[in-house]
């Protein structure tokens, strides 16, 4: 592996890294309704867990309101099923054709907790984005013993690994810090 190689992995893997931390983030619930909160949650469609979003169209009338229309009505009872076993902490409200979701406001403790979530998963995320920095630095070290590299690509090699690191966990940092700050406006 060459220098451009292994930057090209590096950077692809640190940046899957923060898209997957910025699907969690949509995933936790702010005081408004937003159609994130429910698009992941996996529904048994016949027998195969299922993503909600491939199973109905989710939308947002209102700012304290999610609406879910199945595009297959016989499926119905198993989203509210799916929806009381998530830990999104949403009460489904059936009426035959569609669900509505009232989106209550967040208690304060409620908020301190949704926070501490977001602390966690961007802790994760940094991890993750450590290991592929870990890995890289690897391969630098092993292309300079196979002669494919000097010593000098190497220490350059890692440099842009760094920057690279420094580069994602600022995603990383600033995502983590506006959610919190969503979560926690009254």
């Amino acid at each position: 592996m060459d220098t451009e190689e292994i930057l090209l992995d590096a950077e692809e893997r640190m940046e899957k890294a923060v898209s997957i931390f910025h699907e969690q983030l949509q995933g936790l619930r702010t005081g408004r309704a937003n159609p994130g909160l429910v698009d992941s949650i996996r529904v048994n469609y016949y027998g195969s867990p299922t993503p909600l979003k491939q199973l109905a169209q989710i939308s947002v009338p209102e700012p304290q309101q999610i609406v879910i229309r199945p595009f297959d009505a016989g499926v119905l009872n198993d989203i509210v099923k799916a929806i009381q076993a998530s830990d999104a902490g949403l009460a489904p409200n059936p009426d035959g054709r569609l669900i509505r979701l009232n989106i209550p406001p967040l208690s304060t403790e409620r908020r301190r907790e949704l926070a501490g979530r977001v602390k966690k998963f961007a802790e994760e995320a940094r991890v993750s984005i450590r290991n592929v920095r870990r890995d890289a630095n690897k391969h630098a070290d092993q292309a300079e013993k196979d002669k494919v590299m000097s010593e000098d690509e190497r220490d350059a090699a890692k440099d842009q690994i760094q920057d690279l690191t420094k580069k994602y966990e600022g995603k990383v940092n600033d995502q983590a810090a506006a959610k919190e700050k969503d979560i926690m406006e009254e």
